[in-house]
């Protein structure tokens, strides 16, 4: 830094807040540091008794950090991302949209490899409302080279996709087809289909078909060929999941000719989920816990596959990393260790 006289400041970048006080009406920063001082500053700065600042002292090639912020906040932004102006050489990003974060994280390690950048942000799939903070970025001198600005673009540029995506859920037609005899043929009343109902009213997407079916193959492949034919994009088939002889889902969905993404998961509740594909239709076999547990692993994967993510068994298997969920009295899903 350097001190220079006041009348000389123009174009200079200060190196701290400086102060204005004016008795009975405010006390506080007037300009903050990283502002560039401006002709009309001269007098304000003059009235707040400062004949001489200290500013930065200016080497070629050397960029503010405001500047070095927005840049690598553009260079990391895919769709559904908004950027709040640079204060204190911080941009914070947010979500233009209500949808499901993608972090790559291999880029923003890499980010973070380059000495003076800092990328902090929330888990990758975290779900995200509209104008929730999703991420924050600076660079740690108030002055850097550009050239570190320059490597971190050029490594953004380097992935297929951005660095952040925030996507929303597509409005889907579902099918629900729960299974189980006792159902059927009335025995018991049906209480998983309105929990899959609620779930996936509340992601926006719309039930055309509920269907009850016994625990017969051909019948509950019939009620799936159904919601197929009425145009269903998505189709859940509850109850009938365990290893028990009685229990036939899976061989109903793999005797459709299902490509079989996994019969299995490891996530806790959840692990007797599986998926498959009926061409471009996924078909998803829930366990009983879907029906009494807050969150299981249906609320980890149907939201990514309402982006229009296709999943395949190693999405499935890298779930085990925070897949336990810990079943607190109070949910605060997201917000807790859960699909981290």
């Amino acid at each position: 830094m350097e001190k220079i006289k006041v009348q000389d400041s123009v174009g200079t970048i200060l190196i701290h807040d400086m102060t204005q006080i004016i008795p009975g009406v405010v006390k506080g920063p007037r300009f903050r540091k990283g502002h560039v001082v401006r002709e009309e500053d001269i007098p304000v700065l003059l009235s707040m008794g400062k004949e001489h600042i200290f500013v930065w002292d200016q080497t070629p090639g050397l960029i503010h950090e405001n500047e070095a912020a927005e840049r690598l906040a553009r260079a990391i932004s895919g769709s559904g991302i908004s950027l709040d102006e640079p204060n204190e050489g911080k941009v914070t990003l947010t979500a233009a949209h209500d949808g499901l974060l993608y972090a790559s994280g291999d880029g923003i390690l890499a980010l973070n490899t380059l000495e003076g950048v800092i990328l902090a942000t929330l888990h990758n799939h975290y779900p995200v409302k509209k104008g929730d903070k999703i991420a924050g970025t600076r660079v740690v001198p108030l002055m850097i080279d550009e050239k570190v600005i320059i490597v971190a673009e050029e490594i953004v540029g380097t992935y297929s996709h951005p660095i952040l995506d925030v996507l929303p859920l597509k409005q889907l037609k579902v099918g629900i087809v729960v299974t189980g005899s006792e159902v059927y043929h009335g025995r018991i009343q049906d209480k998983f289909g309105p929990v899959l109902r609620a779930k996936v009213e509340d992601w926006g997407s719309l039930v055309i078909d509920q269907a009850l079916a016994s625990d017969d193959v051909s019948v509950i492949q019939s009620s799936i060929q159904k919601q197929l034919s009425m145009g269903a994009e998505m189709i859940l088939v509850s109850g009938g999941m365990s290893v028990d002889p009685d229990d036939v889902t899976p061989a109903a969905i793999k005797g459709m000719g299902a490509e079989l993404i996994t019969y299995g998961a490891p996530v806790l509740p959840g692990a007797m989920f599986m998926l498959a594909y009926l061409g471009d239709v996924p078909i998803m076999g829930l366990p009983g816990c879907v029906m009494y547990s807050k969150k299981t692993v249906f609320d980890l994967v149907a939201p990514r596959m309402l982006t229009g993510e296709r999943l395949t068994r190693l999405d499935i298997v890298k779930l085990g990393v925070g897949g336990l969920c810990l079943e607190c009295p109070v949910c605060t899903y997201p917000r807790c260790s859960f699909g981290k």
